[in-house]
């Protein structure tokens, strides 16, 4: 394979809802090319693409596949992206290191949610689009009404480039209005045969033409100009205006294959070679520090890891793309987010599961290596004369979560080191361990997105794992102010425990400070606040500790004793065991024994003197609120806004947005656990949404009782 250089490569992220073709597509393109010799099915798992054991069980792709294909004097390197909404990762990490999207439609059915979703994404991340209208060949393929629905989504924009003769089992034939030619294959697909236009399409055709002929001149001055004073443009002169309006978004222009018998795929392909922008047609990428970097194979190295995975026969590969300069095999490249050394031993352009040595790659190109020692996802690489660093992949943020752990506890330090190897395949799979909950817990994009984890660990590591619903981490404070005391004393022979501490706690409200006086049953407590500390909690929320000890009655050695008492019972609140945060704690008064006095007393008397003033002073369970963010088509709102009320949801606010309604609600993290479930069923399918942490507030009386009810029993069976 000959080197490439920047302005002969072109990359390329094939995206689309699950079913539009997408996989068929790229094996097509890769027999066209002749990386392959015989083109693979889905139905029969023998794809280029879909190389994972996972993929084969369920039908569907799972992790991004990089291909390439060399055509007309340029690399193609595409993606193939996963269809599904719930593997939302892989079609992000692409689009990152892509310049264009090929957006597949199936002709069934049209804009599908998927192909909303997922071009909302490729709207914010600025990328040109095109879109193939697929399966032709179906005998319920409908061209017409898969161009209206374009149409009714994306307006103008929306620029045909093909039409069919026909479609369903007889499809052989479409217009290129673009070239005004007609293609038409035999059965077995292929190369066409390139005729004239039949009469009785040649106006349609002519329509159509000067529909693209406007599109294309309105993006260039030059062209503009031409274009008034002679009424047309040449080939060359379109070409330039569609791939200007492709950089901007105001061309989005549609393609018509049959992916399935290599119909229309050539001409596509020679699309992409010739009009779709090259790696420095697009805007530059910026590091960490805000500069761009120009693809500029002259420059210092660097390459961006955007993917690493363990696959079959291989190991451990890294997917990288040259961001400038040029690696070469042999080249020892410094790794500047984990400050260290490593060697390229090998270098490979990439086929989904067929890898070709190469002895180089150049900047703008894709390409991969092996056994890296210390490289993960998101990790940069240059020769040691910069030190840039890239991170401009975005992840969203979880949408579903379960807790994880493995049958047998003798795996669970195994399971560890799966599901960080996991992460670093998948970054949108989250693991993370609460302390607070006792729980592994993993983190996801939709119930789809989790069992293909668990499928994984179970059948490729051979360890039986179960999922179950994870705690809520709900926090304790207090509504009034308390005041208790106790006495630890303990006497078992030789020297005893005693300790006794008298407290005053309040709710620590920001910019208020401890009172002079408080009273409680008709008696008055002074304060002189002698000493005053603020513990910020690692859960949210503060301590504040006040020394107001008059007499000496408690030694100021022992105070820091007391103070651990009240953090133990914090950590775990005297309600439900969860974390209790915001509360002012004021040690008054107390009792000690010139021998028997120790730190271990006044730590046991401070802990159950705060429990006991705890529980009476008006004592709250928080429960974690999240922002929410719904995108819903406008017949399906009512059902939502629904179904949120009954999650005790509070809807914010709502706005229209390009055919879809967008709903702002806070709700309780208690009532999304399977969210993500029952909003697709609302919906079929049609909506998505997003959650962020917001705060903590109050839960309503009877969940609180509910709260405190389960938390009694499970502490009596424990008993």
């Amino acid at each position: 394979m000959r080197i490439y250089q920047t302005n002969e490569i072109k990359n390329i992220s094939l995206v689309g809802s699950s079913g539009s073709g997408k996989t068929t597509l790229a094996e097509s393109m890769l027999y066209e090319g002749g990386l392959v010799k015989r083109r693979g099915s889905v139905e029969a798992g023998n794809t280029v693409s879909d190389y994972f054991p996972v993929e084969h069980e369920y039908g569907y792709s799972v992790f991004p596949a990089v291909l390439h294909v060399e055509w007309l004097n340029k690399k193609l390197n595409f993606i193939d992206c996963p269809g599904s909404d719930d593997f939302v990762g892989g079609l992000i990490t692409s689009l990152s290191v892509t310049d264009t999207a090929l957006m597949l439609i199936n002709s069934q059915h049209g804009v599908e949610v998927g192909t909303q979703n997922q071009h909302r994404q490729i709207d914010k991340m600025g990328k040109p689009c095109i879109f193939v209208i697929n399966q032709l060949d179906h005998e319920k393929a409908d061209y017409e009404n898969s161009i209206e629905s374009l149409k009714e989504n994306y307006g103008g924009k929306i620029i045909p480039i093909q039409f069919p003769l026909s479609v369903g089992p007889s499809f052989n034939a479409l217009v290129d209005v673009l070239l005004m030619k007609m293609y038409q294959w035999k059965p077995e697909g292929g190369v066409p045969e390139i005729l004239p236009i039949p009469e009785e399409y040649m106006q349609k055709a002519k329509d159509m033409h000067n529909v693209l002929i406007e599109a294309a001149a309105e993006h260039d001055e030059g062209l503009m100009d031409k274009y008034f004073s002679e009424g047309s443009l040449n080939e060359d002169e379109m070409r330039l205006g569609i791939r200007k309006g492709l950089i901007t978004q105001d061309i989005l222009p549609v393609f018509c294959v049959c992916a399935g018998r290599d119909m229309g795929v050539r001409r596509l392909m020679e699309f992409l070679g010739n009009v779709v922008p090259f790696v420095s047609d697009m805007p530059y990428p910026q590091t960490t520090e805000g500069i761009k970097v120009a693809p500029d194979k002259n420059a210092p190295t660097n390459i961006y890891v955007f993917k690493t995975s363990v696959e079959p026969h291989i190991g451990e590969i890294s997917y990288f793309k040259v961001m400038s300069g040029t690696v070469k095999e042999s080249d020892d490249l410094f790794n500047t987010t984990r400050n260290s050394k490593e060697r390229i031993n090998q270098l490979f352009s990439v086929a989904g599961q067929t890898k070709e040595k190469v002895e180089e790659l150049v900047a703008g190109d894709i390409g991969a290596t092996v056994k890296l020692k210390n490289t993960r996802t998101a990790n940069t690489l240059n020769n040691g004369t910069s030190e840039q660093q890239f991170n401009f992949i975005q992840y969203p943020d979880w949408k579903y979560r379960r807790a994880i752990k493995a049958v047998n506890a003798s795996d669970d330090a195994k399971l560890g080191e799966i599901l960080n190897r996991m992460h670093e395949e998948d970054p949108t799979w989250t693991i993370e361990y609460s302390k607070e909950l006792k729980q592994t817990l993993v983190l996801g994009q939709g119930e789809f997105h989790l069992k293909t984890l668990k499928w994984r660990i179970e059948n490729n590591d051979k360890i039986p794992v179960s999922f179950s619903d994870p705690k809520i981490p709900y926090r304790e404070t207090i509504r009034k102010a308390a005041r208790a005391d106790y006495r630890h004393k303990k006497q078992s022979g030789g020297a005893g425990q005693f300790g006794e501490v008298h407290l005053i706690i309040e709710p620590l409200i920001e910019g208020e400070a401890a009172k002079d006086v408080y009273k409680f049953n008709g008696q008055e407590f002074k304060i002189s606040v002698r000493d005053k500390q603020i513990t910020p909690l690692e859960w949210g929320g503060k301590l504040e500790f006040i020394n107001s000890i008059v007499g000496g009655s408690i030694d100021a050695r022992f105070l820091p004793a007391i103070q651990k008492g009240i953090m133990d019972c914090m950590e775990q609140g005297p309600l439900t065991g969860s974390y209790a945060r915001d509360v002012r704690v004021i040690v008054y008064d107390g009792k000690m024994h010139p021998v028997d006095s120790n730190e271990i007393s006044f730590r046991l008397a401070g802990r159950h003197a705060f429990s006991e003033a705890f529980k009476n002073a008006g004592p709250k369970i928080l429960e974690p609120v999240y922002d929410v963010e719904i995108t819903v088509p406008s017949a399906r709102m009512g059902d939502v806004i629904g179904d949120l009320q009954g999650r005790r949801a509070v809807i914010m606010g709502m706005e229209s947005e390009k055919n879809m309604e967008k709903i702002n609600a806070k709700v309780p993290l208690k009532e999304m656990n399977n969210y993500s479930i029952a909003l697709s069923s609302n919906t079929g399918g049609r909506a998505s949404f997003n959650m962020k942490f917001s705060n903590y507030e109050l839960v309503p009386a009877e969940v609180q009782e509910t709260l405190l009810k389960d938390y009694a029993e499970t502490h009596k069976d424990e008993d």
